[in-house]
């Protein structure tokens, strides 16, 4: 079964009803992150919130994080990126360099690229050995794991899209001197290896798609399509997350402002 063949990437949305749907999705988030940071409600902090993000090259995951955090305050989320790990990173275990950046209780962190890199570029690339990259599954399931038994709602999603659309987006890229810089090498190098990326993400998303963990797969064709299920499914998770608490998402408010 392939979860990416799976995926409907003609779901489209249009301008006017994307920014209907996607300001009505960032209202309810803006709520529930208040909620969660004890702001407002009962003013208890909530369990920590973290999204991690992974996804093809160009597949829209900075302009879904960009939509995802843009109308919270920015002192209430962190949004860290990870790029290949420093000599000094190497030295450690590969989930080390993630630790700092969790959120506690009342936290909520976005993570652009995370430690899937390990059984993803790491695994294509000849970046870790065999070993470590088959042994990194059980490692992530555990850590994840653990982390949701002390509290933490875990959101993951794949952005994922077609070659021909990565193709057209990287072009468009190539010929805009502002977003040039987006582009690089191994951008190209990496579309060259779609078959062996493809097999990876999908052993990813078989092996690592646990009760604490599940994954969510985002056809990310269209931009406006995309950004809304990013930001939905987000209140969505926690709502659950909230629900399964016994933890009201709808509490009477005292006073109008947000802060």
């Amino acid at each position: 079964m392939s979860r990416l063949a799976d995926v409907d990437l003609s779901l489209a949305m249009s301008k006017k009803e994307g920014k209907r749907q996607l300001k009505a999705a960032q209202q309810r988030l803006v709520h529930l992150r208040l909620l969660l940071g004890g702001l407002i409600g009962p003013g208890e902090f909530g369990p920590p919130l973290c999204v991690l993000f992974e996804g093809w090259d160009a597949s829209g995951k900075g302009g879904a994080i960009q939509r995802l955090v843009s109308e919270l305050d920015p002192r209430h989320v962190r949004v860290a990126q990870f790029a290949a790990p420093s000599s000094r990173e190497k030295r450690h275990h590969f989930l080390w360099r993630f630790w700092p950046v969790l959120p506690g209780w009342g936290g909520m962190a976005v993570l652009d690229r995370t430690w899937y890199g390990r059984v993803l570029v790491e695994r294509v690339e000849g970046l870790a050995s065999e070993e470590a990259w088959q042994r990194a599954y059980a490692e992530i399931v555990d850590m994840e794991t653990s982390l949701a038994a002390e509290g933490m709602i875990l959101i993951k999603f794949w952005m994922h899209l077609s070659p021909e659309e990565q193709l057209r987006r990287f072009e468009s890229r190539r010929d805009d001197p502002y977003r040039a810089w987006k582009l690089t090498d191994e951008d190209w190098r990496n579309r060259e290896k779609r078959p062996a990326y493809e097999a990876a993400v999908e052993e990813m998303l078989e092996r690592t798609d646990h009760p604490a963990g599940r994954w969510h797969v985002v056809a990310a064709e269209d931009k406006r399509w995309a950004r809304v299920d990013v930001v939905r499914t987000v209140c969505e998770e926690i709502e659950k997350a909230l629900a399964a608490r016994g933890i009201d998402a709808d509490p009477p408010l005292s006073g109008s402002g947000h802060g």
